[in-house]
């Protein structure tokens, strides 16, 4: 059954705010499983979004995605996909695959966030390289077609070191990145 959205609750431009728990960012539509405080849309994000194609001028989603799995979040990111607007920007961040953060929270799951996941949202990137996650040879695989970018949060006693220091961490030292934040801009089909 679609759920359907109450006009009054909708904000313009359609912002919205995935998984915003009782702490929705102001000015967006806050969407969640839960009927939390704040929450106007209560979905179930394994299953198709109540909003239509194309709708939605920006996404936020802090820290939300490691709740899902690696084939849950090939839906995820189609359904982002679906409903934005060509152009718009989905900002995320997760618990980089090499804290502790992205283990100690049993409602995560496998795997965790790795910056290479993102190579994976770009169409031509899948084509070129990894084939078999598309939708067109894999019924589950990724229909989405995002630029990305991204960058991280350090650990706050890398914040006062030096860049070549910092970058030297990042590569080799667990710990050193705490989160990922990415943001994904959808192109055109």
């Amino acid at each position: 059954m679609r759920q359907k959205l109450k006009k009054s609750k909708v904000i313009q431009p359609l912002r919205l705010d995935i998984g915003c728990g009782p702490n929705k960012k102001e000015g967006f539509t806050g969407v969640d499983q839960y009927k939390f405080p704040g929450v106007d849309v209560v979905c179930d994000l394994k299953k198709k979004w109540p909003f239509n194609d194309n709708t939605v001028d920006e996404i936020h989603c802090s820290h939300v995605i490691e709740h899902f799995t690696g084939v849950e979040r090939c839906h995820i990111y189609n359904e982002m996909y679906r409903v934005m607007k060509v152009g718009a920007k989905a900002s995320l961040i997760a618990p980089y695959w090499g804290s502790g953060r992205a283990y100690g929270d049993p409602t995560h799951c496998w795997p965790p966030i790795s910056d290479f996941s993102f190579y994976y949202l770009l169409k031509s990137w899948r084509a070129a390289n990894a084939p078999h996650s598309d939708a067109e040879h894999w019924p589950e695989g990724y229909k989405c077609d995002f630029d990305a970018t991204w960058g991280y949060s350090l650990h706050p006693t890398l914040t006062t070191r030096n860049q070549e220091y910092q970058q030297h961490a990042v590569t080799f030292f667990k710990e050193a990145v705490q989160d990922v934040i990415y943001n994904l801009v959808k192109r055109a089909p």
